[in-house]
């Protein structure tokens, strides 16, 4: 081959460009100018002229000003291989580059630099063969590159028609960062959606922050940004430089980067799983049983807190499967572990939906906590934070320079209470978004459930918000119907896709139908938090006994509404922070006394109709609230700790209230139906006293009866329910004032035997001593 001549000075006048056919003129841009394929001509069936012919006529200066500044809407219209009239143009944006050399099987090349790093070049022949660059810059060898402009859209027509429809539920797959071959090229594509932007481009550590050399392609209407960059590889750091209309430029993190730096560092990273499954048995076994059938008892924690001292996914892997085993939880709750930018939040606000949060490790190494605890027979629930995201310049917020996924009325963009933004539910390419971030979290890591945050916030515009600070809805109510509809695509997309998995709201409202399924007008969760239950309850424990019976009320309502939804029993963390103490230091007394109505009232909720839910820390009856940065109070348990054992118990006490509540389908198998419960007595206001039973579906029952005075009753006749066969013996199951609890150790030793005495609606009944601030389960000997 014939070099292109000497380098000539970058003075050197344009010459008129020479266009390919078809080619627009240079002013067209814009989303609307029509797309062309930047794939290189077809290989001809003999070899081409090897010979160059002139140099090729530069493009126009206004045109590679607009590659190079970042606000060309199709740079592979411009770069890479391309027929022409005249033969193949060859043109590589390559800033700071002295030299760059086209190779193909035929020979090198030398390209000419015309302006600001592009180097172009005209060759004989309009069908050109693959061909590699041999780029040197100052004071360096010259380095091998494949050239990412030449190649095709990573995007398919069928993934831009589901966006635009706004139903690619794995819409991780196709956005984001991947590694991929592609035309034999091994890289990285990128693909982002910025509909807004004048212009993207790409800046990481592998172009020293510099997009110039990295401007990405729009895909027509979609508003999909996209660039294939060869020799990349998982670990390269990245974010999206994005110039809005109005001229600004902004470095913008990945929403959909599947791993992010450990914050403060705000980038994103290029990722790729390796880790192989072993929870198969788990992931089988966990669809044969509605949740809402089936016992469930949640341990909540906080991933960074709970264990100080374990500071990875793989550590609290080594520990924390054989803690909940010992305690019989079924379950465990995460607070959100996406990536999130402060510490104080929780991860409620969170900036990463994609990316599990790197200040504990890899996406392989949560891949590895969540396979631990299904193969020890423990399922995984996360938080899930649909409901709004943090302002932060660097994430979501006016994401290409315009509300994005943040609605355009500041009346409805603004969460008042968490200083953050909404999410616009009625844009269809945000509602994607989150759905396929529900369905992402599900079969990309196996999580069992989702429990949805703040849903209330959601559903209702005036939420937090006084008379004129919001926007009706269609209809002038204050009801979101787009929020609703989403909560409602959501569940029913991840229960089509992901069987055994459960959606939970945190909903605090009486919204009608939050767990009636989406076909009979529900919003179609499979549990909802009672947020009434736990409310009314604590305010009764609150009180001292001689104070209760003007309350009783508040520990017997919530049987007014049990069935209404499928519900969940929570004390969560939001119970034991912000000065509303730890559940001990809720209760009245002495330190006795708290401890005993701490027990009494974890039999209670045990109990009751619902799953149970409780947050770490109160399962050893800690005093102190929790702290983000001190974690549990796990000190109290150490011997040398003075009442060591008083915390030791009330641990003892969870233990077996999972134990026998696991082995009894009375306390769960029909949670959702008033046929799994009957008062015996509901009334006994005067002597804090409450007794009920539950059955399961083959009515085999178990007696609970409370005592939330401190006085002992001996003597006390309960009502029994006829038992099949002769004997009518009865025995403790469980009573929280044991010995081994900490408690007084009062108890009925010997089996009970029930009379034909009719007592609270039973055939039978029997006298049976009651421990004071205590809980009795009863069930048939």
């Amino acid at each position: 081959m014939t070099p292109l001549g000497p380098k000539p000075d970058r003075s050197t006048p344009a010459l008129p460009a020479t266009f390919r056919p078809g080619a627009p003129a240079s002013g067209a841009k814009g989303r609307g100018a029509r797309r062309r394929e930047p794939a290189a001509p077809p290989r001809a069936e003999q070899s081409p002229s090897a010979s160059l012919r002139l140099p090729e006529a530069p493009l126009p200066p206004a045109e590679v000003d607009r590659l190079v500044s970042g606000e060309h809407h199709d740079p592979h219209g411009l770069l890479g291989a391309h027929a022409v009239l005249e033969g193949t143009a060859i043109r590589v944006l390559r800033p700071f580059a002295e030299r760059v050399v086209v190779e193909t099987e035929f020979g090198p090349a030398e390209l000419t630099h015309q302006q600001s790093g592009l180097f172009t070049g005209l060759l004989a022949g309009r069908a050109f063969p693959p061909y590699r660059l041999k780029v040197t810059y100052p004071g360096g060898e010259p380095l091998e590159q494949e050239d990412g402009y030449r190649v095709a859209p990573t995007l398919g027509e069928l993934d831009l028609h589901l966006i635009a429809e706004g139903r690619h539920e794995q819409l991780w797959r196709v956005l984001g960062s991947h590694l991929r071959e592609v035309e034999g090229i091994a890289g990285v594509s990128f693909a982002v959606w910025a509909p807004n932007a004048a212009g993207v481009r790409l800046v990481g550590d592998f172009n020293h922050w510099d997009g110039t050399g990295h401007p990405m392609r729009s895909l027509g209407s979609s508003g999909i940004w996209e660039l294939f960059v060869p020799a990349l590889q998982a670990g390269a750091v990245y974010k999206y430089e994005i110039r809005s209309r109005h001229g600004d430029v902004r470095q913008k993190a990945d929403p959909l980067a599947r791993a992010a730096q450990c914050p403060p560092d705000t980038a994103s990273l290029v990722t790729a799983s390796t880790h192989t499954w072993n929870d198969r048995d788990w992931m089988e076994r966990r669809t044969r049983a509605p949740h809402h059938r089936a016992p469930m008892s949640v341990y909540e924690l906080h991933l960074a807190s709970w264990r100080p001292d374990l500071t990875t996914y793989r550590q609290i892997a080594d520990v924390l499967p054989g803690y909940l085993t010992a305690l019989g939880f079924t379950h465990v709750e995460f607070m959100p572990v996406m990536e999130h930018p402060f510490g104080g939040s929780w991860g409620y606000q969170v900036s990463g939906f994609y990316a599990p949060t790197a200040r504990l490790g890899t996406p392989d190494d949560f891949r590895h906590l969540v396979d631990t605890l299904h193969q020890a027979g423990i399922g995984v629930i996360v938080d899930w934070v649909p409901a709004h995201f943090p302002k932060d310049d660097f994430a979501l917020a006016r994401f290409d320079g315009e509300p994005l996924y943040e609605p355009a009325d500041p009346l409805r963009a603004e969460h008042p209470d968490w200083g953050t933004l909404e999410f616009d539910y009625g844009r269809t390419e945000v509602r994607n978004f989150l759905v396929a971030n529900a369905v992402y979290w599900c079969e990309e890591f196996h999580v069992d459930g989702l429990r949805v945050d703040a849903v209330a916030s959601m559903l209702y515009l005036d939420y937090s918000r006084e008379g004129g600070a919001w926007s009706p809805n269609a209809f002038g109510g204050r009801e979101n119907l787009d929020a609703a509809s989403f909560l409602q695509e959501m569940n029913a997309t991840v229960y089509r896709r992901c069987p055994g998995v459960v959606t939970i709201a945190e909903e605090s409202t009486a919204w009608d139908g939050v767990t009636r399924p989406t076909d009979s007008g529900g919003l179609g969760f499979g549990l909802k938090w009672n947020m009434g239950w736990m409310h009314d309850s604590l305010v009764y424990m609150s009180k001292e006994p001689v104070h209760r019976k003007y309350h009783h009320n508040d520990i017997t309502f919530s049987m007014v509404y049990a069935y209404s939804e499928n519900y969940v029993l929570p004390i969560s963390h939001d119970e034991v922070v912000h000065g509303k103490q730890s559940l001990v230091s809720k209760m009245p007394g002495d330190w006795w006394q708290q401890r005993a109505n701490h027990r009494a009232y974890l039999g209670f909720m045990w109990a009751h109709p619902g799953k149970q839910l409780l947050f770490m820390g109160q399962e050893f009856a800690q005093g102190a609230e929790w702290d983000h940065e001190q974690g549990p109070q796990w000190w109290v348990l150490d011997e040398g700790w003075p009442a060591a054992a008083d915390h030791r118990g009330v641990q003892q006490l969870v233990g077996d209230l999972n134990a026998v509540y696991r082995t009894t389908p009375a306390l769960w198998e029909q949670d959702t139906t008033p046929d799994g419960f009957r008062w015996l007595d509901g009334g006994a206001a005067d002597d804090n006293l409450l007794s009920f039973v539950r059955y399961a579906a083959d009515g085999t029952p178990l007696v609970a009866i409370c005592n939330f005075s401190p006085v002992v009753r001996h003597g006390h006749r309960v009502g029994l329910p006829r038992l099949a066969g002769a004997d009518q013996l009865w025995e403790e199951a469980l009573n929280t004032d044991a010995e081994a609890y900490g408690g007084g150790g009062i108890s009925n030793s010997r089996p009970i035997k029930a009379e034909g005495t009719p007592h609270n609606g039973q055939p039978g009944s029997a006298e049976v001593i009651v421990p004071p601030l205590a809980t009795l389960w009863l069930r048939p000997a």
